[in-house]
């Protein structure tokens, strides 16, 4: 029997449907959209809105979130970019500096040359002390001012740095404990040490002490106007090489630590910028008068040691004071050359005897290979020097 009007749209003999017209909308969960309410369209139309939006909000979320992994870390503003901005300063000083000086010197060199052709005196160029000729001393109170320029400025520049990372000035060395004492005791041991030196090198018939030269009744004020320079000298070494560079190579350098050992990051971290920074502190002294390689290897070497008192102290005040007094014991009371310069009022002259690798010859006794182990003999002194935290690389945020 055949059915007629089949009712089942599947059976062979059902009429076929008719196309959906073009925009029909299919029914939704069941429900045809002809038969649904006002209500219930605007409803789901705001719900289609709402999870636009919510998306374009995620969106915008996450390219937050990696705009700021990018410039910001654990430790603040991540130390790439801390650096960049450091140094773009630092590098306007120093390169406008360099620039005036050789603009000095030139100036002198010219009026040398004008007064050799014309055989008249030679008109002299003021240059105030900060730019004497080579072999020359720098007069004190152009040292003095230099320091204080130089000192001024990179705190400064520091200055600015935490006010950006949103931390403590005194992150950067010159906080810590009991700052008077670690001076004090940095300076016994750095006038100790720079004595011991001198002696054994005078023992071993490698440095003669000719004369004490006659400054009258001035050498008490010498003795404390070097005292003073040298101590400039101690904090903005100290401050410039040891500072917010050493504590920003070393926050950029824990990842590379947590590579090695997790629990010993920062340790890691820490050496591996006071290996940067003494390199930085030799390449400084690379300039300097009568200064060879070994020389310099002795700086690289008292680097280390001084970022050893800053690892074992928590500031920078022990390596100022050594550095304050082991210069001023080079240059004034022993009178020996200091990193291959002589200064003014110094109390002794004297000379250097035999090889240059024992005695030191120009550079001084710091340039002699006996002035390692009078280093070496430091670190059993910090290792019982009573210890203080570094301070923490975590920023105010």
């Amino acid at each position: 029997m055949i059915d007629l009007n089949p009712a089942d749209p599947n059976h062979p003999d059902a009429p076929p449907t008719a196309p959906s017209q073009p925009g029909a909308e299919a029914p939704l969960d069941g429900v045809a959209p002809d038969s649904m309410t006002g209500g219930e369209r605007a409803g789901i139309s705001t719900a289609c809105s709402v999870a636009e939006a919510e998306g374009e909000a995620s969106g915008e979320r996450s390219a937050q979130f990696y705009r700021r992994q990018f410039f910001f870390g654990p430790f603040g503003l991540r130390a790439i970019w801390s650096l960049l901005i450091y140094l773009a300063m630092a590098g306007t000083l120093v390169g406008g500096l360099s620039y005036l000086g050789h603009q000095i010197r030139q100036a002198g060199e010219r009026a040398e040359q004008a007064a050799a052709k014309s055989g008249k005196p030679e008109h002299p160029v003021h240059t105030f002390g900060f730019a004497p000729k080579p072999g020359q001393p720098m007069p004190m109170p152009a040292m003095i001012v230099s320091e204080v320029l130089l000192f001024s400025s990179f705190f400064f520049f520091s200055w600015i740095m935490a006010t950006i990372e949103g931390r403590p000035l005194s992150a950067f060395g010159l906080g810590g404990e009991r700052a008077i004492a670690r001076l004090l005791v940095g300076a016994f041991w750095g006038l100790l040490a720079i004595s011991l030196l001198v002696f054994t090198l005078h023992g071993l018939h490698l440095l003669v002490f000719d004369a004490r030269l006659d400054h009258s009744g001035s050498i008490l004020f010498w003795g404390l106007i070097q005292l003073f320079a040298f101590f400039l000298v101690g904090l903005s070494e100290e401050y410039i090489f040891r500072g917010y560079i050493q504590f920003t190579l070393t926050r950029g350098m824990v990842a590379v630590g947590n590579l090695f050992s997790p629990r010993h990051a920062r340790t890691i971290a820490f050496w591996a910028a006071s290996v940067i920074t003494s390199a930085i502190f030799l390449l400084a002294h690379k300039s300097n008068a009568g200064e060879d390689w070994y020389g310099l290897s002795q700086v690289f070497l008292i680097g280390l040691v001084f970022l050893l008192a800053l690892w074992r102290t928590g500031s920078l005040w022990w390596g100022v004071g050594f550095h304050m007094a082991w210069d001023w014991g080079q240059s004034f009371l022993y009178g020996v050359p200091d990193s291959g310069g002589l200064m003014q009022g110094r109390l002794f002259a004297t000379h250097a005897l035999g090889k240059p690798l024992l005695s030191g010859g120009s550079v001084g006794p710091e340039g002699s290979l006996l002035c390692v182990p009078v280093i070496l003999l430091l670190l059993p002194v910090l290792y019982f020097t009573r210890p203080s935290p570094l301070p923490a690389m975590e920023a105010d945020i």
